[in-house]
């Protein structure tokens, strides 16, 4: 393994390891404000899988002010500062963080790069060792440019968080579930009554970026919905597919699922609404969920 950075959002420390994952450097750091995530507009911070995608303003003086990652020629003051009360100053040096895991750092709306998450100096007023930040990673002066010497573009970065809730966001349009290590959880049902467009995948996804179940709406009144193996989806998801399928003006939700797993499923709501059928070898049932329409 090369070296690498792990940024630990619960201490906040950013530190570099060695390809032997030595400690090489440990710094403090100011995450979000307001907490993890990775929605654009959110002003929090991403987590997971991250690299460095460019380096930004070397041979700079230390406390050089960037604006749209272009040094503006100033150099912070507590009188600059003062005459400009509303900058979120980014200082010294950028490092451009890019995610890579599709779906949940990046593409669509939950894009680290296109968020402009940023490592990057900040002035030494601001305090460090707490959340602080607009969903940047700031760090002391002295401290980003000393960590820009050492790292080259494509070091790969980790930001870890505290374990939490499951988030949701929707997945690429390209979306894999078997490239994804999913297991299929139900399928369409038969003789569903209601017809009407399909949506997208959506993922559910664990607070250090695995993908942990994924659901979408089928035409004809269905869903289809899919998990790790050994897990059963998280209630969330499922309470998502059921918002969707009552703004589409459905009257009910079905699937078809394993006749084993039908007392799970109706612990969750749901009625049987056929006899045991036998499909590629599995004896199945016909599930469904009434739906009451949005507005």
């Amino acid at each position: 393994m090369p070296e690498h950075i792990r940024i630990d959002l619960a201490q906040q420390t950013l530190t570099l390891y060695s390809g032997s994952d030595e400690m090489l450097h440990r710094f403090v750091i100011s995450s979000a404000r307001n907490g993890t995530g990775e929605l654009t507009g959110s002003y929090r911070t991403p987590r997971g899988r991250h690299r460095i995608r460019a380096k930004i303003g070397a041979g700079a003086p230390s406390g050089a002010v960037f604006r749209g990652r272009r040094p503006t020629g100033e150099v912070w003051s507590p009188e600059l500062a003062a005459a400009h009360p509303q900058r979120d100053w980014i200082l010294s040096r950028i490092l451009w963080l890019c995610g890579e895991q599709p779906g949940f750092n990046r593409s669509g709306q939950v894009d680290s790069m296109r968020r402009y998450i940023y490592i990057h100096g900040t002035p030494d007023t601001e305090p460090m060792g707490k959340p602080a930040s607009h969903g940047c990673i700031r760090m002391r002066n002295a401290d980003v440019v000393a960590l820009f010497d050492l790292v080259a573009c494509g070091i790969a970065v980790e930001i870890v968080a505290p374990a939490g809730e499951t988030v949701i966001y929707p997945l690429p349009r390209r979306f894999n579930p078997a490239s994804a290590g999913l297991k299929a959880l139900t399928a369409a049902a038969p003789l569903s009554p209601v017809a009407a467009a399909a949506h997208g995948w959506h993922g559910c996804w664990g607070t250090e970026g695995q993908l942990l179940a994924a659901g979408r709406l089928l035409t004809g009144g269905n869903a289809e919905l899919m998990a790790l193996p050994g897990l059963s989806l998280p209630g969330a998801l499922l309470l998502l597919l059921q918002q969707q399928a009552a703004q589409a003006g459905w009257l009910s939700l079905r699937m078809l699922a394993p006749y084993a797993d039908a007392g799970e499923w109706q612990q969750r709501g749901a009625s049987v609404a056929s006899d045991v059928v036998e499909i590629d070898g599995v004896r199945s049932v016909a599930l469904r969920w009434g739906i009451q329409p949005a507005g």
